[in-house]
C-alpha cells in the first residue's frame, strides 16, 4: 500500500468529513500516515479525536508540516464529501502545492480535478496522478439489470439509514469484519467513493451512475462478488435514506438488489433531514420499519448513531428502543456489532 495523508482542513469533526472518518477507521488500499486539519487538532491522534481510539495517525496543522515530518507521502486524499460534491475553495491551493511536489491527489468529489487544465498540466510536469474517483463510467462499461440477482443464494443484507451521514458504510464494514472473525465468508458491496478508497473490490459509485443503470450496476456487483467469492453472506452499503427529499435512496437495494434483510441505522438526537429544518422532520423508526416491511424486506436489527449523545444517553436509547421495537439494538461505536452475529449465522444455514 502507498503512503497517503488525508486532507480535511478544519472539517474533521463535521459530517462532511465522513470520507476521512472511514479512512481513519481502516483501509486496505492506502496506508494512512497523517491527516491535515488545521491548528485545533494538531499534534493529536486522528483516531482519538474521532472516537477515542488511538490509531497511530498524527494530525498536522498544515500540509507543509505533514510533508516535512513524514517519511514519504505518495498520495493526498481529499477527505471530505460536501453537499453537491463541491471542492472547498480553500483546499484548491493545497492541492496545487501537493501536485507541484509530485504528490498524487485522490478526489472523491463531483468537482473533477481533471477538468482543471492548468492542474492537469502541472501534474504532467511533476509526474503526479489526478484520480477522480467519482468520474462516471463510460456507457460501454455500464450494466443494465437483467434478473441475474435471483440466482444468488447467499443472504443479502442491506445496511440502510434514516438520513445521510448515519454510519451505513462503517456499520456494513464492521458487520463484514465481525462475520469474518467468526469464521463466516462475508463480503461487502460498496456504493460510494469511500468504500473504494477503503479497498472495496466489488461495488460501484451510486451517485455517479446514470439513473437507468443504477439497478444493473448494483446487480452486477452483487452477482460478480457471489460468483467469484462464493460468500456465506453479503452486505450492501446504503446511501442517503428512503425518505430524504434531497436524494431518496435505498429502494434499489431492497428491490433490484433483492436484499431481504435490513440493518437500519438512526440517530435519535437528529430531528431533521441533514439537520435542515426546512427539509422536514425525520420520520419515526417504527414507521421506517413498517415501510421497509411493506417493500418485502425484514429489519433484523437497528443500530444507533450516537452523535451528540453521552455514553449514558446512548445506553438509555438502546434500552428504550430494544423495549419498543423488540429488535436487537446495536451501538456500533460503543459495543461493536457482536449481538447481531447469531442472527446472521442463522441466515446462512
Amino acid at each position: 500500500m502507498k503512503n497517503a495523508i488525508v486532507l480535511t482542513d478544519g472539517l474533521l469533526m463535521t459530517s462532511d468529513a465522513k470520507t476521512a472518518h472511514g479512512l481513519i477507521r481502516g483501509t486496505e488500499r492506502f496506508k494512512i500516515i497523517g491527516l491535515v486539519d488545521g491548528e485545533a487538532n494538531a499534534g493529536k491522534d486522528a483516531g482519538v479525536v474521532l472516537d477515542g481510539k488511538h490509531r497511530g495517525i498524527p494530525v498536522f496543522a498544515t500540509m507543509e508540516s505533514a510533508i516535512e515530518q513524514l517519511e514519504k507521502v505518495d498520495y493526498l486524499i481529499i477527505g471530505v464529501a460536501t453537499v453537491g460534491g463541491i471542492l472547498p475553495k480553500n483546499m484548491l491551493s493545497l492541492i496545487y502545492d501537493a501536485v507541484s511536489k509530485g504528490i498524487s491527489v485522490v478526489n472523491g468529489l463531483h468537482e473533477y480535478l481533471n477538468d482543471k487544465a492548468d492542474l492537469v498540466e502541472l501534474a504532467k510536469s511533476t509526474g503526479a496522478q489526478l484520480i477522480d474517483v467519482r468520474k462516471p463510467k463510460s456507457r460501454a462499461d455500464l450494466h443494465f439489470w437483467d434478473g441475474a440477482i435471483f440466482n444468488v443464494t447467499a443472504p443479502i443484507v442491506a445496511v440502510i439509514g434514516m438520513d445521510c451521514a448515519m454510519g451505513k458504510r462503517t456499520t456494513a464494514r464492521m458487520l463484514k469484519q465481525a462475520c469474518l472473525s467468526e469464521g463466516m465468508k462475508a463480503e461487502m458491496i460498496y456504493t460510494g467513493q469511500t468504500g473504494w478508497l477503503q479497498g472495496g473490490k466489488y461495488g460501484f459509485i451510486f451517485d455517479s451512475t446514470l439513473n437507468d443503470f443504477v439497478s444493473g450496476e448494483l446487480e452486477h456487483a452483487i452477482v460478480s462478488c457471489w460468483k467469484e467469492t462464493q460468500p456465506d453472506i453479503l452486505f450492501l452499503e446504503g446511501q442517503s435514506s428512503l425518505r430524504n427529499p434531497s436524494g431518496p435512496c435505498g429502494l434499489e437495494l431492497l428491490i433490484s438488489g433483492n436484499a431481504k434483510q435490513v440493518v437500519l441505522i438512526f440517530a435519535p438526537k437528529r430531528k431533521y433531514f441533514d439537520n435542515e429544518a426546512h427539509w422536514g422532520e425525520i420520520p419515526s423508526v417504527a414507521s421506517e420499519i413498517e415501510l421497509i416491511e411493506k417493500l418485502g424486506s425484514k429489519v433484523i436489527a437497528v443500530a444507533v448513531n450516537t452523535e451528540n449523545c453521552t455514553d449514558e444517553e446512548a445506553y438509555a436509547f438502546q434500552k428504550e428502543y430494544t423495549a419498543s421495537l423488540g429488535l436487537p439494538v446495536l451501538l456500533p461505536i460503543q459495543e461493536g456489532v457482536g449481538p447481531v452475529i447469531p442472527l446472521l449465522k442463522a441466515l446462512t444455514k
